[in-house]
């Protein structure tokens, strides 16, 4: 049963107000109308206070006679953020310390008919980190947030605000049972070929005494006795002809549903429900002339992997719904992406997100939560991280679509490259003790905890992401590399050609929202670079004028404020067309490229490629193409140009490659045809030109466009700015009301369309050609479209 109807109030006053649970702190008083919208404007600032100051939850609830005679009534909190004393009818049952961790109560003995008082105090997470760093004779970096087993964005990020919150945030229930109830259900593949599959059911049963009992797998049932207590059983399931589980873009992600019941004489106590995925996943890490390889196998096939850092979809996790989970992982799935990677600094997410994942053929890369730092390792700590990683790693290791596990964000990196132990003046003694502290939780606690919990074949454990800092040649030549030259570094983007490692876990570039987005959370007065209220809506210390530095290289910089919006989403994409084209142009030396990021926890300008709203940025339509399982891809390397096919799929593409050089009016230059095989799973030059061909040409009116088959796309030879773009005639015709039809008299670069009334386009930001006719389909009607191309804002 689910408990309702909770108050909260500051510690010391008597005054209480209506709460929501799920919910946190912040949530609940900006409901109460006692602050106001912690995103709008400027108002992060004055709603530091909070953080600071213990919080009180109460709630009464009445029980039946008949409800306290069930043998066994258990109080269970599924999350609870962060510090918190529960008392239950005046006694207090639990002491929690982690965010991440489900607590459970043997409650019936604290219990009585009629009404029961449940009150959770929340100690300030912030007071409780600095009082645990004061006992330390040294510094860690970052402060107290890495004392704190909490979701570490929420004191900051360079794209998120400070919000630590306080709160029951997930759900509170008590659960009724008697004779038996299944605690933990897991299962490992014996066997996996053609013709059958064979798995291991391990089921923990908790009984109360002794007792004999079926458990019945689907179809399927075995009896069994049981000692009282916990007991651990295994039975066996058959599949015949087994379809197996892909990744997105290689087939499907096919799901076995099944259902795991343990009944006592026919009489029902208690199920489980859970989907699987037959699948094998390896990490192949081998010896080669220029380092080690670093790339994924699924049922044998090694493939490339296409996708994004995921970070929490708000600053306040309960307003997370599953609806939000299912649409990020479908814009993943739209924009061609095979695998997410749920970064460190966040939280585990629920449920939903990995059955969207199992769903839509999505891989992740798992973080355990640690990121930018170094951590205590005082025995305390270790023991609660210990029962953290159970937790999670219990609740999560059935899913399929979970590839590896990974120890933390940066931490290793931080530690060899960013210059901590000169910035904290650590001595000999502080440094061997903070990195023995690190390879106690992260080489030996947490691998030696999913050597106890996860069959072999599930058990990918990799220690630190990356492995090696970007700063370091070894960072390209084996295990994942983040890459920063390109923002951090102010490297040009064309860098991201040289430096390309064996799998880019991380890179990117910032982007701003659409103007609908910022016109949320700021006064149109505030729109503007000088406000208080826009400088407060971008983390990065220096990140506008990053932006802007990067823009003055490559564009013409608007002096309009929308035009601007929209040029720095360009430049956006194109960074990260460079970047990702050059990894998949480096296939099979490089076998991943994963974005940072996909989303963000706020509306902000960011390096996202979806906004805080859902809304794509001009990046995300980017990575669709980019993504593509065939891609058509152009480099500029020395003397020639090449054109590269690479291919995804796990078959030949036989066709025409169709070259032809064209002006911006339309006029055929230059052309070439040739017939072309591009080999199963494979990245090939197909075709060069020599600069000196094309030198009678003007290439600032010129472009190249490649067609293979269907596949379609074209190269500029000069930067946008460098390009002399005459103004297009662009005609949209509607074909019915979710269907439009767009073409132009010349060429159109960048063709941005939107619609008053928040319609999604499903294409946009696109190059429309000369006398080309684009269909495009809409989301829903449109009220009046309108078009802004590059053009527009060259002025």
């Amino acid at each position: 049963m689910s408990i309702e109807n909770w108050t909260f109030n500051k510690q010391n006053e008597s005054k209480k107000h209506k709460a929501t649970i799920p919910g946190t702190v912040h949530t609940d008083l900006f409901q109460n109308q006692l602050i106001p919208d912690p995103f709008f404007g400027n108002n992060e600032k004055q709603l530091q206070w909070i953080e600071n100051e213990n919080w009180e939850y109460e709630t009464h609830f009445a029980l039946s006679k008949s409800e306290l005679k069930n043998q066994n009534i258990d109080l269970e909190f599924e999350g609870l953020d962060t510090y918190a004393t529960v008392f239950l009818n005046g006694k207090v049952v639990l002491e929690a310390d982690n965010m991440f961790r489900k607590w459970i109560i043997s409650a019936k003995s604290h219990l009585k008919i009629g009404t029961n008082h449940l009150k959770v105090v929340f100690h300030s997470a912030v007071q409780k980190g600095k009082e645990e760093a004061k006992k330390l004779s040294y510094t860690l970096p970052e402060k107290e947030r890495v004392f704190v087993r909490k979701a570490q964005y929420q004191f900051g990020w360079d794209w998120g605000p400070r919000f630590v919150t306080a709160g029951i945030w997930k759900k509170v229930q008590l659960k009724f049972w008697n004779s038996a109830k299944i605690e933990n259900i897991k299962y490992s593949q014996i066997e996996l070929n053609d013709k059958k599959a064979v798995l291991e059911f391990t089921t923990e049963i908790y009984v109360s005494k002794v007792k004999t009992i079926q458990l019945k797998i689907n179809e399927k049932t075995e009896v069994f006795n049981l000692k009282k207590g916990k007991n651990k059983i295994k039975m066996q399931y058959e599949i015949a002809n087994p379809k197996l589980w892909w990744c997105n873009g290689l087939g499907d992600a096919n799901l076995y549903p099944f259902t795991v019941e343990i009944n006592q004489k026919k009489q029902f106590l208690d199920s489980k429900k859970l989907n699987i995925g037959l699948r094998t996943i390896e990490l192949i890490q081998e010896k080669d002339q220029a380092g080690k390889s670093f790339y994924f196998k699924l049922n044998g096939k090694s493939v490339f992997m296409k996708g994004a850092n995921v970070v929490p979809p708000d600053s306040f996790l309960p307003r997370v719904s599953d609806t939000t989970y299912f649409s990020l992982v479908e814009n993943a799935k739209k924009a061609n992406m095979n695998m997410l990677r749920v970064w460190g600094g966040g939280v585990y997410f629920d449920d939903a997100f990995y059955e969207a994942c199992d769903a839509k053929g999505i891989l992740v890369w798992q973080d355990f939560m640690f990121a930018c730092s170094m951590y205590p390792g005082d025995e305390e700590f270790v023991e609660n991280v210990k029962q953290e990683v159970i937790d999670n790693v219990n609740r999560l290791q059935n899913h399929p679509s979970i590839a590896i596990w990974c120890g933390n964000n940066e931490n290793d990196e931080g530690w060899h490259n960013w210059g901590w132990q000169k910035q904290f003046n650590y001595s000999k003694a502080d440094s061997t003790q903070i990195w023995n502290d690190y390879k106690k939780v992260f080489h030996e606690m947490i691998p030696n905890t999913l050597d106890s919990l996860l069959p072999k074949e599930k058990n990918i454990y990799w220690s630190s992401s990356p492995s090696i800092g970007w700063g370091r040649k070894e960072s390209l030549t084996q295990g994942d590399s983040h890459y920063w030259g390109v923002w951090w570094g102010k490297e040009p983007f064309e860098i991201y050609e040289k430096k390309v490692g064996r799998f880019m876990s991380e890179y990117g570039f910032q982007g701003m929202p659409n103007l609908e987005t910022l016109q949320k959370i700021m006064h149109n007065e505030d729109l503007n670079f000088t406000s208080e209220a826009f400088k407060n809506h971008q983390k990065h210390p220096t990140g506008y004028e990053t932006i802007n530095e990067y823009m003055e290289r490559d564009y013409v910089v608007p002096k309009d404020f929308e035009d601007y919006l929209y040029v720095s989403q360009l430049l956006q994409a194109r960074g990260m067309k460079i970047a990702i084209e050059a990894h998949r142009r480096a296939k099979p030396y490089c076998m991943g490229t994963l974005f940072w990021q996909l989303n963000d926890c706020w509306p902000v300008t960011s390096w996202s490629s979806l906004d805080y709203y859902g809304n794509w940025k001009a990046f995300h339509y980017q990575v669709k193409r980019s993504f593509e399982n065939l891609l058509i891809s152009v480099a500029d390397e020395n003397e020639k140009f090449k054109v590269y096919l690479i291919n995804d799929n796990f078959e030949s593409s036989s066709g025409k490659l169709e070259l032809e050089l064209l002006s911006f009016d339309g006029k055929l230059l230059w052309k070439t045809l040739k017939e072309f095989t591009v080999q199963e799973n494979a990245s090939t030059a197909f075709y060069e030109i020599l600069k000196e061909d094309f030198k009678s040409f003007n290439l600032q009116q010129t472009f190249l466009k490649v067609k293979f088959n269907e596949f379609q796309s074209q190269y500029f030879f000069v930067k946008p700015k460098d390009l002399k773009l005459s103004k297009p005639n662009i005609q949209v015709k509607t074909i019915d009301e979710l269907t439009i039809e767009i073409s132009s008299d010349v060429l159109a670069k960048d063709v941005f369309l939107s619609s008053e009334n928040q319609v999604f386009f499903e294409d946009n930001y696109f190059d429309l050609l000369p006398n080309e006719k684009r269909i495009i389909k809409l989301s829903k009607a449109a009220k009046e479209i309108k078009v802004k191309s590059l053009f527009d804002t060259m002025k």
